[in-house]
């Protein structure tokens, strides 16, 4: 996830240092990255492709280690996926997975992991390792299935949980325990408006570029979207709609738009790197999202922050982001007449269009800097973990004079707070995050 790797790298800008690990390989090959997708998959650690030689590795050590706290793992995996037949195997892989992670984890003499949408490995991993542990929860997937996913008892064993937006924050608060609730904190995803410059507008182009970026997915409702710009084409207007993006529903989008004689307006483009998004981007007339379910959507930042005037389904953590007629288009989920009526009002009002891109530009600055949301984010960081029962985590983070603090530690016993600038002594070791 591209949101993720800036978020990473603005933590490090921010003094952090940062490790990550990955439970699978990237989803595509080296050539269809860009640079810094690139440098990130060559430094990050990927449990997956060490194969069956490197799980027998991890687990053969940490047996041998610690028993009776792996043994304690692996029943608290299969509690966990009492539920049936197939999560019980799930859970199992889980425990495998957890147990390479919490070995490298002890490797790198790592104290903290912090996880994204809700990793159950993360969850066991804890319950093995003398570890802390934090997780960013996005949704809507969890929402719709706190049992399978965990969710109260994720809440319970973590330091504190960081949620995208407030509706994921009033979703946690329903599955959390009472005394847990103020565990959780609010820290809006954000992109870099410095990156994410205003593309040129056009005031009456022949044919209107609409573009949609999302994986090909059901819950991302393509369909509904395609539907929505084959009325606008049968009405006689020249509109022309890219989906960036690629997933199980493709083939399924394929046949739509030939059902409907739309291969003349509507392009497939696959993956492709952020580059080349940016690129589409500057060509774009019109940003449209009809998803059934999403977080906050990050493309939809992207675009606000470029100008682009963006229409999108009234759900979830969205109208956070866009107000209906002030920042951009929201419309009711599932409905092709709104949606096709939202895009060709601002196909005839160049007016409109322009205001709302700034005004989403404007939106982007104010409330998805992403620098000032990373910050947010790192405050939690050093506020928690300076609440955290280890000496080692309270030490770092109190040193007030390092213009720019790393957390770096010891065996509890030596602790140092340094500016990001000066190399790490060679006896020291680190606390990272995931």
């Amino acid at each position: 996830h591209t949101f993720i790797l800036r978020e990473i790298r603005q933590l490090r800008a921010a003094g952090f240092d940062v490790q990550v690990i990955s439970i699978a390989a990237p989803d595509r090959p080296p050539e269809r990255m860009n640079t810094d997708e690139q440098e990130e998959a060559a430094q990050t650690y990927q449990i997956k492709p060490r194969g069956i030689s490197g799980a027998l590795g991890a687990h053969f050590s940490i047996f041998a280690t610690r028993p009776l706290s792996y043994l304690r793992g692996l029943a608290y995996a299969l509690r966990l996926g009492r539920l049936d037949a197939r999560k019980t195997l799930s859970h199992v892989l889980y425990f495998v997975e957890a147990v390479m992670v919490g070995h490298w984890l002890e490797q790198q003499r790592l104290a903290h992991l912090h996880v994204h949408f809700s990793s159950t490995v993360g969850l066991i991993v804890k319950r093995i390792f003398p570890v802390t542990l934090s997780i960013t929860i996005h949704g809507p997937d969890e929402f719709n299935d706190p049992v399978g996913f965990h969710l109260t008892e994720k809440i319970r064993e973590s330091l504190f949980i960081s949620a995208i937006s407030s509706y994921a924050r009033s979703q946690l608060l329903k599955a959390a325990e009472y005394e847990d609730w103020d565990k959780i904190e609010v820290a809006p995803l954000g992109i870099d408006p410095g990156v994410f410059v205003p593309r040129p507008f056009r005031e009456s182009p022949e044919s209107f570029e609409i573009i949609c970026v999302g994986r090909l997915a059901p819950v991302k409702a393509q369909h509904v979207l395609i539907t929505a710009v084959g009325r606008l084409v049968r009405e006689g207007r020249q509109v022309h709609l890219r989906l960036v993006g690629d997933g199980p529903d493709r083939a399924a989008l394929e046949r739509h738009v030939e059902s409907r004689q739309l291969a003349g307006s509507v392009v497939f483009e696959g993956w492709l790197n952020q580059d080349r998004v940016r690129e589409l981007y500057r060509q774009t007339d019109i940003f449209a999202l009809a998803s059934f379910a999403e977080g906050v959507p990050v493309v939809l930042m992207e675009a606000m922050a470029m100008e682009i005037p963006c229409v999108a389904t009234r759900i979830t953590g969205v109208p956070e982001l866009i107000r209906d007629g002030v920042d951009g288009c929201l419309v009711t989920p599932a409905d092709e007449d709104e949606l096709a009526q939202a895009i060709a009002k601002l196909m005839d009002d160049p007016a409109l269009r322009r205001r709302l891109g700034a005004a989403g530009r404007r939106r982007v600055l104010e409330k998805y800097d992403l620098p000032r949301n990373v910050n947010l984010l790192a405050g939690i960081f050093q506020r928690r973990l300076a609440g955290a029962a280890p000496e080692r985590f309270r030490a770092n983070v109190s040193a007030a004079n390092a213009p720019h603090p790393i957390m770096a530690a010891g065996d509890g016993s030596r602790s140092s707070h340094r500016p990001i600038d000066q190399p790490l002594p060679a006896t020291q070791e680190k606390i990272e995050f995931r």
